[in-house]
């Protein structure tokens, strides 16, 4: 069984961590995130950082105390660095570019489709086909990531498309040639 519920939060210098009853409340250089806990959790501050605590020993209250410690780990380590997601733009003659707080991308489509800016996300564009979504929240990183991803997804056969960076595709073959 895991052990990721048993081990200490540290809280870097600059990060305020507030409790009240089920709630963790996480302040920072980045912004501000709240993470409610399950009434099986308990949080308690330490010399050393904080510390989640459960009840009991049963299967969903082990599964939920790992859950909740990385959760609220992640929430301190994003208001001191922010996350980020790096995407890239690949075709010919697919681009992105920045329009005012939007995202303006050029994808194959006849029109080209606007990514409207979402709270707590920045984003950047690094030349013309790479993007970079940043925030203190892991989860909404990933999720709006996710979200541009999708306006063009890689196609199987040529590879064009928005992809994560780094991110490898298997190519199909497509039709072949029948040999007599």
């Amino acid at each position: 069984m895991s052990k990721i519920g048993q081990q200490i939060i540290i809280v870097p210098q600059g990060v305020e961590v507030i409790l009240q009853d089920n709630e963790v409340k996480v302040k920072g250089k980045n912004g501000e995130l709240h993470v409610v806990l399950p009434s099986v959790l308990k949080m308690e501050k330490t010399d050393a950082g904080l510390l989640v605590r459960r009840s009991s020993d049963d299967k969903k209250v082990k599964s939920l105390h790992g859950l909740y410690r990385k959760l609220i780990a992640n929430a301190v380590a994003g208001v001191e660095t922010e996350w980020e997601k790096r995407l890239e733009v690949v075709g010919t003659g697919f681009n992105v570019k920045m329009q005012g707080e939007d995202l303006v991308f050029k994808v194959g489509y006849s029109h080209p489709v606007v990514f409207a800016k979402v709270d707590g996300i920045k984003y950047k564009v690094e030349g013309t086909t790479k993007v970079v979504v940043a925030g203190a929240d892991r989860q909404l990183v990933g999720q709006v990531a996710y979200q541009i991803k999708i306006v063009k997804k890689p196609d199987v056969y040529k590879g064009k498309g928005i992809r994560y960076e780094g991110e490898r595709l298997r190519i199909k073959p497509g039709k072949k040639a029948k040999t007599a």
